[in-house]
């Protein structure tokens, strides 16, 4: 019923099994299946997005490629400074009495207390003079690394060409196109550079369409060498900031590049030149396209790629003469067919410094300041009748999230730690806290750059290979650590270059154990989402008065790495 003022609606409120009824009208409701033709439409729509979707990614992923490969010379590298030697690790006498105590009372009952206390007072005689002796051959080694550190950048200085080779081949190992160094002459230095073959170049660019839309369109042989000579020019400027930064002493390079040609797919000379330090210094390097400067500033230079009388550059790759240089042919006939008589060659270069990335991490340098242990000192004033006690081994405790456990005496003197690990690079690290969790001070952080603390009481042991893993281990002297140590966090962190996570490690396990064969082990969760991990913790405690040392297994990771773990416990971080 209407009444022009909208709907009207009328029910019975009376009880009983009267219905309720209403005026408004009622619409049975049907299925609707689509047509054929709408689900075709659809389906081409659907196909139509996905190929829009795949077209701008692949566009994104060209620009950014472009980008890339034309902007290696926009870097800018520090220059060579003289080598700083760090001090080396002050050691305190709580350090020397610890690892002395740790010696004697070795195979000592805990029982047997008058053997104990004799132990006790050989550890206290023999612990000033154990720290005089490791204190005095520190100083030597610091003496003899800065003589040699100072011998060093003299010859760096003075242009030595195998101290100067050196230096700029390790400075060229991680670069995009390989570079090697291959000689001096007075001030001037000889590299050799691998650029990327043009036949593994793009063959598609962004571009647009006659409606202003986003496309991908087919190279032209002549954009196609532009974009080639752009990477080839950015990698070279690159390679002589680089190397002038690295030498001081030199004042030009000479720069021959390889790639293999396209016709023949043999190894070739592309370009070729000399370019001084003031002309690299003095060129402004703000855009990509300023990479083909190359070109204006190198003397004597040949490049593959000319001029044509129109201004364009060819669209054609040729090797150069390399009759012009002396030198030149004959190493590229040694880079067209291996030799067999086992000397390196250019043939090499192809292969050797084609490859950007190493297999393996590179084993880390031995710690020139690692603290002999009180058994190998004490070993020098021991008789053959009276080797060193041993203690063997029992077998670890494994140790499950949340679980602490009170540590022995043995523990408090040296608490060995080693972090067992494959399938990624990681670094173990301590940190010395307070009451407030927080470090005192920056100098409470054991890691890497930094492997000692507490006069020795905390110290990082160096990281080998031992068969298919690798280990890195450290020593905590419980009783050594001065009282404002309330806690010892043991954490790892993922190596922040590789960009992996926690998820990525494999047979992981922290094992922990002390001079009297015990031993508890750990192992950390495989977290996907975490860099960096606290697996245990050392910590204070006191039952009726008497202190204690207890360890907890935790296994708490932080996302940002080791930036964020050592933010969370007070480290100041640059």
């Amino acid at each position: 019923m209407s009444t022009g003022l909208g709907p009207f609606y009328a029910s019975s409120s009376l009880s009983g099994g009267r219905r309720r009824t209403t005026t408004r009208r009622t619409t049975q409701t049907r299925s609707v299946t689509p047509s054929a033709a709408q689900l075709e439409r659809a389906r081409r729509q659907a196909e139509r997005a996905q190929q829009e979707a795949e077209r701008d990614a692949a566009i994104a992923q060209l620009q950014k490629l472009r980008l890339q490969m034309t902007s290696v010379h926009l870097q800018s590298f520090a220059a060579a400074q003289p080598p700083l030697i760090p001090a080396a690790p002050h050691l305190g006498l709580p350090w020397a009495l610890a690892e002395a105590q740790t010696f004697h009372l070795q195979g000592v009952g805990r029982l047997a207390r008058a053997e104990r206390a004799a132990a006790k007072q050989r550890a206290q005689h023999d612990a000033p003079e154990y720290l005089a002796t490791e204190t005095e051959r520190l100083h030597v080694v610091r003496e003899q690394m800065i003589t040699e550190a100072g011998q060093w950048w003299q010859a760096l200085l003075s242009n030595d060409e195998a101290t100067v080779c050196e230096a700029v081949n390790t400075a060229f190992s991680d670069n995009p196109a390989a570079g090697c160094a291959v000689g001096v002459d007075g001030s001037v230095l000889s590299v050799v550079m691998r650029q990327q073959d043009l036949d593994t170049m793009p063959t598609q660019t962004a571009g647009l369409t006659t409606s202003g839309r986003p496309t991908l369109k087919n190279l032209t042989k002549r954009d196609r060498i532009l974009w080639w000579l752009t990477a080839m020019g950015s990698n070279i400027v690159a390679t002589l900031k680089e190397g002038f930064a690295t030498a001081p002493g030199i004042e030009a390079i000479d720069l021959a590049v390889l790639t293999r040609l396209p016709d023949t797919q043999r190894l070739g000379f592309v370009a070729y030149g000399r370019w001084t330090r003031h002309a690299i210094d003095s060129t402004p390097w703000r855009e990509p396209e300023d990479a083909l400067r190359f070109l204006d500033i190198g003397q004597d230079l040949a490049c593959s790629v000319t001029t044509t009388a129109s201004g364009n550059f060819s669209s054609t790759l040729k090797p150069l003469d390399t009759t012009r240089v002396p030198g030149l042919q004959d190493l590229l006939d040694g880079a067209q067919d291996a030799s067999d008589s086992g000397e390196s060659s250019l043939a090499d270069l192809d292969i050797t410094l084609g490859a950007n990335a190493p297999s393996e991490p590179p084993a880390r340098a031995d710690d020139p300041y690692r603290i002999r242990s009180f058994a190998e000192w004490k070993q020098q004033t021991l008789s053959p009748s009276h080797p060193t006690p041993r203690v063997p081994p029992t077998a670890s405790t494994a140790l499950i999230p949340g679980q602490n456990l009170v540590l022995p005496e043995e523990a408090w003197q040296g608490l060995r730690v080693s972090f067992n690990f494959a399938g990624a690079d990681a670094d173990l690290t301590l940190f010395l806290v307070g009451n407030d969790g927080r470090v005192s001070g920056d100098e409470d952080f054991v890691f890497y750059n930094q492997p000692s603390a507490a006069d020795g009481g905390a110290r990082l042991l160096g990281k080998q290979q031992e068969g298919h893993q690798t280990v890195e281990r450290a020593i905590v002297h419980l009783s050594a650590l001065p009282d404002g140590v309330q806690r010892v966090a043991i954490a790892i962190n993922m190596d922040v270059e590789t960009g992996l996570t926690c998820g990525s490690l494999t047979h992981a396990a922290l094992d922990l154990d002390c001079a009297g064969g015990v031993g508890w082990t750990f192992k950390p969760p495989a977290d996907p989402s975490i860099r960096a991990m606290v697996i245990a913790e050392l910590y204070r405690h006191s039952v009726d008065g008497h202190p204690l040392w207890k360890l907890r297994a935790l296994g708490q990771g932080w996302a940002d790495g080791l930036d964020g773990l050592a933010r969370a416990y007070g480290v100041d971080v640059a």
